[in-house]
Parts: structure tokens; C-alpha cells; sequence
């Protein structure tokens, strides 16, 4: 018997976002988590990115299920868009699964799959691997490690996680059971990475409960706004408790803020007590400084409901001068200019800001390095892989293993498609497999690739050029054109001899294929686009995009 055990990582490495992880032996592959990233700026229009799943169609006669570690958009955001391709099984905790089942509604696609609620230390157990379910602490409510026995041994994968010793909703992190496994034997641990160049402990969660109180205390005479993440349950319930505590009203703005709080206080992770919610068009009925509106931007995302009340934009809510707005989350790595943006909008509108940077209104989900010491020493794995995190998160929880007693033989960085093969040899780098990102831009899946984005880039920078020409088309002759429409160019009524002149060029040079009797539009087309090309750049030193129509008379 000859068969391997493959790991192949099809994103969540060397990035931060679109968590995915398949395991495959013989005739079965599982999966974990299933996430999106956000564009970065150079993706011009594209809404969300997710994992290309090449690999996966085909052997998707293998594929038994999807185990989810929790609810955050990096780790199920994917999901109904793989399960428009493929179906499984989906396992995860109550919340996790319902915060699913609202992407499944919303996509119609209830019926493509089974939602399983699992327990902690629950064990799903198929032919050839079983996968237990272990409850660790994060910045929302009901995350797991998984352990997945497989025919070469234990591999133990942590999921997102921090130590915290006085969580919100008083579930502490398994650790006894970290413990038992290592005692166990662990082949392999795959560990979150986010954090580990971070010395010390992550604070807990509970630390941010305490600054809302003094926040609320010290503004009591203010209309106050929290923006945050709307999956940060633990942080909206510390929140609420807040609001309660000085006698005040709660409204949520922001569809997805709305439908995660809906969705926690139906399946009981969210209390909120009887009376205190408002709907967002009552709130001038009560004083300023008895309301509360918890929001969703704490990114700078343009389109959400934080951004549009900084550009007056938003149709219910107006920042007044006086207002208080507390932003409770640290900017993800490339938002920093956007939230920046946004604190400076809202200042200019006479609130008051409140951030990181001033107050303890955030903290980390994500272990650091002590956490991560402690894991490792529990579990004492044979072999060491780095999970979630850009390559200099990998390449220092690396480093940390090694500090820790590991032998550099024994740990592997993987990248996007190139994981893990293990045999009765040993363990080795694999082969890659097809990985990368699919573009999610409206209604399209993967239409938009790096040509399209090229293309995008040079509208956006240099704008587009169209040249329109007439052709006689029993004599190949000129009948009329060259016209010049130009967008994003230069302002046209301000640049009169740039377009004689340019047009100009262009009748020479299709004068001089008349004189050579060349009709192939192809031959024509191209010497438009090069002869103007060359001219706007020795004018302008700009290259925009040029787009020849030749029509037919």
C-alpha cells in the first residue's frame, strides 16, 4: 500500500485572509475552512477574492466535507461560491453554522448542503481520517482547533486562537486537551502565525469591557457611535453592557452589523436586555446622551455605514459636532490610509475620535509569542508547519519552534499549493498543485483575470483614447475620420492642438498605407494604436489605453 497523506494549503499563506486547508488520502479529502481576502488597491472594482479551486474539481468525487474552525469572513466567506460548484457536508459550532446559513439564504443555496452542529471534543468519523473538535478562545464566540487523526498520525491544526484566562462568555480555551494530545503523540502542528512576531500575551478580551465603562462615564453628555467588526459578538456584547449600565438605548447600522446581532441574539450568544434596542429612525426621539449606535467601518471600508456618515452620506444618521465616535478594531495591514481617511472626515465634522492609538478600545485575537510557547510545549509535536500569516509571520514562528528544541529538518514553511506529503519514509515538501486567487467582481466568478486588471490599471492611470475611422469597402479608401474621443485623458477643450496635431499624425500615417495599398484592418488598426501612441507619449509622457474603430461604408 502505497497511498500518502497530502496537506495542500490553498490560501491563508504568504497573505492574511482566504483560509483554506485540504487533507486528502486515498479516496477522501476534507477540508478546512473555506474563507475570502479583501482586493488590495491594485484590484481595481474586484469586491471580494477567493482560493482557486482548480484542484479541487478535479477529485471532487473525493471531497466529504467542510470543517469550519469559525465564523469570521477569512475563514467562511468562500463557502457559496464553493458550494455552487461543489457539494458537502459543512460541521462547525452553532454560531459558526449560523452565521453560514445567512450567506446560504442569501445566496439560495440552503439546499446544496447539510449543516452539522458539532460540540467541543466532538469527533466526526469517516474512512480514513476522524476530526475532533477543540473549543479555544478568539474574537468571536465559538472557535475551534481541530485534531485530525489521519493514517499517519495526529495532526493537530490550532484554527485562529489566543490564551485567554477571563473570556467574555466564561468558555475557556481547552487547554487540558492540548495537553492530553501531546501526551498522545502529535505528528504534526499547524499554528496560527498572525501574531507571533508580538512579544507577550494577547490581552483578554474583557481588558476593552472596562475602557467602554470609562469612555461611557467620562462622555455621559454625548450621542456615542462604536464601530467594529460586526462578528466581534464578545466585543458588541461588552458593548451592550455598557449602554445598560448608563441608562441608555442600543441601535445597530449596517446590514451585516444587524444580521450578525440578530443571528447571536436568536441562538443566545448576544444578551441583550428586553426594551433596549431602537430602531435607527426613532433615535432622535429620545436625548442624544441617552443613545448608543453601534456601526459597522471600523476598517474605512467606503461603502460602509461609518464611511458614510464621515462624507454625510448616509440616509438616517448625521456625525453632529459633539458626537463621539469610538473605532474598537486595529486596521488590518493595508487599510491603515482608509481608516486614517475616516478619523480625519469625522473630525472635520466637529466629533470626537476615539482609537487605538488613545485608548484600550481593541484587542488582538491572534496568540502571541508566550501563547504560542505554551501550545507547542503542550502539544510537542514531531513536526512543525506555520498556518495563517504574510511570509514573515511564517518565517518567525519558524524561527520560534526552532528556539523552542525543533530541528530545522523538522519544520516547513508552505506556501499557497505546495503543502505537505507524508508516507511511511517521512514527511516532504509536495508537488504544487494549480492555486492562486479567483476575482469575485459583482456577479462574476473568476471573468476578471490579470489582463482585465492590466487594463483597469491603465484606464485608471492614463486614461482610454478611441480613434474612429471610415473605410470605403469596395476601395480600401479613407472616407473619413481620423476622429479622437478621449476619457480620462486630458480635458479636451483645454488641449485643441494636442488633438489637431495627434490627428494629424494619424492621416499621414494612413495616408501612407493608402499609398502602399494595405486594407487589412488588423495592419491598420495596429499602426493607429503605435503611431498615436508614440506621439502622446513624446507630448505628454502619458500611455493611455487606445482603442481604434474602423467602420465599414
Amino acid at each position: 500500500m502505497n497511498n500518502k497523506l497530502k496537506i495542500i494549503p490553498l490560501g491563508g499563506l504568504n497573505e492574511i485572509g482566504k483560509n483554506m486547508t485540504v487533507f486528502e488520502y486515498d479516496d477522501e479529502i476534507i477540508i478546512v475552512d473555506c474563507g475570502l481576502s479583501f482586493p488590495d488597491d491594485e484590484m481595481l472594482g474586484i469586491d471580494v477574492v477567493i482560493p482557486d479551486f482548480t484542484y479541487l474539481k478535479k477529485n471532487a468525487h473525493k471531497i466529504k466535507g467542510i470543517f469550519i474552525t469559525h465564523g469570521h469572513e477569512d475563514h467562511i466567506g468562500a463557502i457559496p461560491y464553493f458550494l455552487k460548484q461543489f457539494e458537502a457536508p459543512i460541521y462547525g459550532y452553532k454560531l459558526t453554522l449560523g452565521l453560514i446559513e445567512l450567506k446560504l439564504m442569501e445566496h439560495r443555496l440552503m439546499d446544496r448542503t447539510k449543516l452539522s452542529v458539532v460540540k467541543p471534543r466532538d469527533v466526526i468519523h469517516l474512512k480514513n481520517f476522524s476530526v475532533e473538535f477543540i473549543r479555544v478562545s478568539h474574537s468571536i464566540p465559538d472557535a475551534s482547533a481541530l485534531h485530525i487523526s489521519t493514517p499517519f498520525g495526529s495532526v493537530v491544526h490550532t484554527g485562529d486562537f489566543k490564551i485567554d484566562y477571563n473570556p467574555i462568555d466564561g468558555e475557556m480555551i481547552d487547554l487540558p486537551r492540548f495537553a492530553e494530545l501531546g501526551q498522545e503523540g502529535v505528528m504534526l502542528l499547524m499554528a496560527d502565525s498572525t501574531n507571533c512576531e508580538r512579544k507577550g500575551f494577547t490581552m483578554s478580551e474583557s481588558t476593552v469591557g472596562a475602557t467602554f465603562d470609562d469612555i461611557f462615564h467620562n462622555n455621559a453628555d454625548k450621542r456615542i457611535f462604536v464601530a467594529s467588526f460586526a462578528s466581534n459578538v464578545h466585543r458588541v456584547q461588552q458593548i451592550v453592557n455598557s449602554t445598560y449600565a448608563h441608562n441608555r438605548k442600543i441601535a445597530f447600522s449596517g446590514r451585516s452589523m444587524v444580521n450578525v446581532s440578530k443571528v447571536a441574539m436568536e441562538l443566545g450568544y448576544l444578551n441583550i436586555p428586553e426594551g433596549m434596542i431602537v430602531e435607527l429612525n426613532d433615535i432622535d426621539k429620545y436625548p442624544e446622551n441617552e443613545i448608543v449606535i453601534v456601526t459597522t467601518g471600523s476598517q474605512g471600508e467606503p461603502m460602509a455605514a461609518l464611511s458614510r456618515m464621515a462624507k454625510s452620506e448616509h440616509r438616517q444618521l448625521q456625525l453632529r459636532p459633539g458626537d463621539l465616535v469610538v473605532i474598537s478594531a486595529t486596521p488590518i495591514p493595508g487599510n491603515e490610509k482608509s481608516v486614517k481617511k475616516v478619523i480625519d472626515s469625522i473630525l472635520k465634522l466637529g466629533a470626537d475620535v476615539i482609537y487605538e492609538a488613545l485608548a484600550d478600545v481593541h484587542v488582538s485575537g491572534h496568540a502571541k509569542e508566550e501563547e504560542l510557547k505554551l501550545i507547542h510545549t503542550l502539544v510537542k509535536p514531531k513536526y512543525f508547519a506555520p498556518v495563517h500569516g504574510e511570509y514573515t509571520h511564517l518565517a518567525h514562528h519558524a524561527h520560534l519552534a526552532q528556539t523552542l528544541g525543533k530541528s530545522s529538518s523538522d519544520v516547513f514553511i508552505m506556501e499557497n499549493g505546495k503543502g505537505l506529503e507524508i508516507s511511511e519514509e517521512g514527511i516532504r515538501p509536495a508537488k504544487k498543485v494549480p492555486s492562486g486567487r479567483t476575482l469575485i467582481d459583482g456577479l462574476g466568478v473568476g471573468d476578471v483575470g490579470n489582463i482585465v486588471l492590466r487594463d483597469r490599471r491603465i484606464l485608471s492611470q492614463d486614461g482610454l483614447m478611441i480613434v474612429v475611422v471610415a473605410i470605403e469597402k469596395s476601395s480600401g479608401k479613407i472616407v473619413s475620420g481620423p476622429d479622437i474621443i478621449s476619457r480620462g485623458f486630458v480635458y479636451v477643450r483645454e488641449a485643441e492642438t494636442l488633438f489637431t496635431d495627434a490627428r494629424a499624425v494619424l492621416c499621414h500615417a494612413l495616408y501612407e498605407l493608402e499609398k502602399a495599398n494595405v486594407t487589412e484592418w488588423s495592419t491598420i488598426k495596429n499602426t493607429i494604436r503605435d503611431t498615436l501612441r508614440t506621439y502622446l507619449y513624446q507630448e505628454t509622457r502619458r500611455n493611455p489605453m487606445i482603442l481604434p474603430i474602423i467602420m465599414e461604408i
